[in-house]
């Protein structure tokens, strides 16, 4: 077979995201293996590598279709490993599950049956089966996009938030769009000229994302350590020892802001003196404007002189700071510990449970016991 200028250039195509995922996969697995994001993100590579091979027109066209399956269902399989990595992007709390493990499993099932057995039968279950590996790009593009957009305004890092809507625009346009492409195909298979638009749209989208990550990776986009949170102290609860880890690496050391000083003073006296962390609807938004100063000025301020990534964990941290000295108080000892959460601005005892659990190792009324034991 004589090669043609669109089958070079798709050649080379590949080669050059064959190349930039496995550097990719590479950094992510060599420099952050302990962060869920980053094995997730080097699986969603490896992945990528699997499917830029299995959808090359030639390996369609000569490929028996047995032969196939493992590169299908690793393919498929790619629209789970997409919503687990921006998952764990944009939650630096977030954990790998067995759940994500089982639903990328079933998926590749899925797309192996259809492609070693179903696709060429006249089975009744072929239309469902084909039917539901065809939605499974877009349920999962929808769930990546719901997880990249939750909580944006709480999002204190400048550059993940610009990432949000890069990867919620490219990723879930890319999956729809090739969705819409395969349904119109014959058999699902690309021609040769949309195949080489396929690889192309990935390669852009993988070096915007690979650029940003490690242009980010090490102050912005990842944590400083998978660590649990950090309470930060405020000087009415002195006694009380903050978690021994900063949610964040701290930035360089820059000349004085008068204006920043300024807000940085407002802020202290608003959580410490006004107490506006007990408010249970606090916003960034809302505290903004109470502090008269645009969100994106307050923003930085938690970010890069607190070291804060995420709001809410910012404002839970001040909550639970208030809630741990007032468990360590003697005097009340016989206040219920719902009355405590209540009042330091957690809306129900559930959540103020599993976040004191997360923060200190123990439950609420554990570590009430343990540090009034002598008195």
């Amino acid at each position: 077979m004589t090669p043609t200028p669109t089958t070079l250039l798709d050649a080379a195509l590949r080669g050059v995201l064959l190349a930039l995922l496995l550097v990719l996969a590479l950094v992510l697995g060599r420099d952050r293996p302990r962060l869920p994001v980053a094995r997730a993100g080097a699986l969603l590579a490896l992945g990528l590598c699997v499917q830029a091979i299995g959808s090359a027109p030639l390996f369609e066209a000569l490929v028996p279709r047995g032969w196939q399956a493992p590169f299908v269902a690793v393919s498929v399989g790619n629209a789970v490993l997409f919503w687990v990595f921006v998952q764990a992007l944009f939650d630096d709390d977030f954990r790998l599950q067995p759940l994500h493990a089982a639903a990328w499993f079933a998926v590749a099932v899925l797309a192996a049956l259809n492609c070693a057995v179903v696709a060429d039968s006249a089975s009744v279950l072929a239309p469902v089966t084909m039917g539901l590996q065809r939605a499974v790009p877009l349920v999962f593009a929808v769930l990546a996009a719901m997880a990249a957009a939750s909580q944006w305004r709480a999002d204190l890092v400048e550059g993940r938030r610009r990432l949000r809507v890069f990867i919620v625009v490219a990723g879930v346009g890319y999956s729809i769009g090739m969705l819409a492409v395969r349904l119109v195909s014959p058999q699902g298979r690309l021609s040769s000229l949309s195949a080489t638009a396929d690889v192309a749209m990935l390669l852009l989208i993988v070096a915007v994302v690979a650029w940003r990550m490690v242009r980010l990776a090490g102050s912005e986009l990842f944590p400083a350590s998978w660590a649990p949170v950090a309470i930060p102290a405020i000087p009415a609860q002195e006694d009380v020892a903050p978690a021994p880890v900063a949610p964040a690496e701290p930035e360089p050391e820059q000349d004085p802001d008068p204006a920043e000083d300024r807000l940085a003073e407002s802020l202290r006296h608003a959580m410490a003196v006004e107490h506006a962390y007990r408010s249970e609807d606090l916003s960034i938004a809302s505290l903004a404007a109470r502090l008269s100063v645009p969100e994106y000025r307050l923003r930085r301020l938690i970010n890069r002189r607190l070291g804060h990534r995420n709001f809410n964990a910012f404002v839970n941290g001040l909550r639970l700071a208030e809630a741990m000295a007032a468990l360590a108080d003697s005097s009340k000892r016989e206040l219920p510990v719902l009355t405590i959460a209540l009042t330091a601005g957690f809306q129900s005892i559930g959540p103020f449970n599993r976040a004191f659990k997360a923060a200190t190792g123990l439950t609420p009324t554990e570590f009430r016991r343990q540090k009034l034991a002598g008195s």
